[in-house]
């Protein structure tokens, strides 16, 4: 009982979290690569770094339910290239398509509906799979190098931290530096390590100090709250119940929830869901067909969307475009043939899985980022991208 209750109120406050920073990859990704638009960038950043220190930390000190560790090789690559491409057509990730369903989309409940029958057809064709897909394509067992290093996990955590705003100052600072200088000479001159690398800290440190300032100055909460927020403020609270779920729970995922959900509808209008091998012996693991705590989870996702647009004033049922409909269809599909294929979906690798640095999420990222940056640049293909 404990645990569905920790479920409902991780889910209700991860759809709020959500909706109000409208947290979605898609945007992440996809605005970086077409205008250079690091808005929702930065709080996924912020979102992975924080829950990584603190899940290491937990881990470091036994309190931790399990790590998300899929065996490694290039299904991670090639699903995640599909996902990728999918929620980019589609035009949300799995986190974002739950808030949006929340928030009233009639376009991402077909997205939703769309990544069921992708579960399904995945399901039917799952024993053919193992064989000619996973057995050739997987090279090793699963790890998180949290388990695999010598390092104290927390101390792991900072250094990767560490190194990564190294590398993502030393980028910003050339940026900069490139935008503000004179001539060729100059740009050559400032855009060399460390200089840029120090330019980008200085940056991130001016930004750091605006962020907090601008907590300081609201004069009207009840007025701040109901905008949206800044996604780096809802990567705070994210990191916060993903802590709750991570030491009580497992870690946070949606496709695996979302497939499970397919089978139980399945099994209840008739369908013996329970008999294929993926559902029966893999997902519910033998135990048979039924309602799971992280079903509860998601599916209280989009009870919090719906609440926190509601208050704000965001919540409308809106109808989807008919030269729409078939992003939303073949979009959908995709994530859910993909994040099959991966395993895994954005939240399951580039969150969860990164946060607790497991070798597959790595190789499943990038193959999502890269599905990402291929789709985008095909739906700008018109105009260009900046990226």
């Amino acid at each position: 009982m404990s645990q569905l209750i920790i479920a409902v109120v991780v889910g209700t406050a991860l759809g709020i979290l959500f909706q109000k920073g409208r947290f979605c990859f898609v945007h992440a990704f996809r605005d970086f690569f077409a205008f250079k638009d690091t808005r929702v960038t930065k709080g996924v950043i912020a979102a992975v770094a924080l829950t990584m220190i603190f899940w290491s930390i937990a881990y470091y000190f036994g309190y931790y339910q399990g790590f998300w560790t899929p065996e490694w090789g290039l299904t991670g690559l090639i699903g995640g290239f599909i996902f990728g491409i999918g929620m980019t057509y589609a035009g949300g990730c799995a986190s974002g398509t739950l808030y949006r369903a929340g928030q009233g989309y009639l376009h991402f409940w077909l997205v939703l509906a769309s990544m069921g029958v992708g579960y399904a057809v995945f399901t039917v064709a799952f024993p053919t799979l193992q064989s000619t897909y996973f057995e050739p394509l997987t090279f090793g067992e699963g790890v998180t190098l949290f388990e695999a290093s010598p390092i104290p996990a927390p101390v792991l955590a900072v250094l990767v931290v560490a190194a990564f705003v190294v590398v993502y100052a030393t980028v910003l600072g050339r940026e900069e530096t490139k935008k503000r200088a004179t001539s060729a000479a100059d740009a050559a001159s400032v855009t060399l390590v460390p200089a840029a690398t120090l330019s980008g800290i200085r940056s991130l440190k001016d930004g750091t100090v605006e962020y907090l300032r601008g907590f300081r100055e609201i004069d009207d909460w009840r007025a701040a709250a109901k905008r949206p927020w800044d996604p780096r403020t809802a990567a705070l609270g994210i990191t916060a119940v993903a802590v709750l779920w991570f030491t009580q729970v497992s870690i946070v995922g949606i496709t695996g929830p979302e497939s499970r959900w397919t089978a139980y509808i399945l099994q209840t209008a008739g369908v013996d869901a329970e008999g294929y091998e993926y559902w029966g012996s893999v997902l519910f693991a033998g135990e048979g067909v039924s309602v799971t705590v992280d079903m509860v989870m998601i599916a209280f996702v989009i009870v919090g969307a719906f609440l926190a647009a509601f208050w704000s004033g965001d919540f409308r049922v809106r109808t989807p475009k008919l030269q729409r409909v078939p992003n939303a269809v073949a979009g959908g599909f995709l994530m859910g043939v993909g994040s099959r294929l991966a395993p895994g979906c954005n939240i399951g690798n580039i969150y969860s899985g990164i946060a607790e640095l497991s070798v597959h999420s790595f190789i499943a990222a990038g193959g999502i980022i890269a599905g990402v940056y291929v789709m985008t640049h095909w739906m700008y293909r018109d105009v260009g991208c900046a990226i």
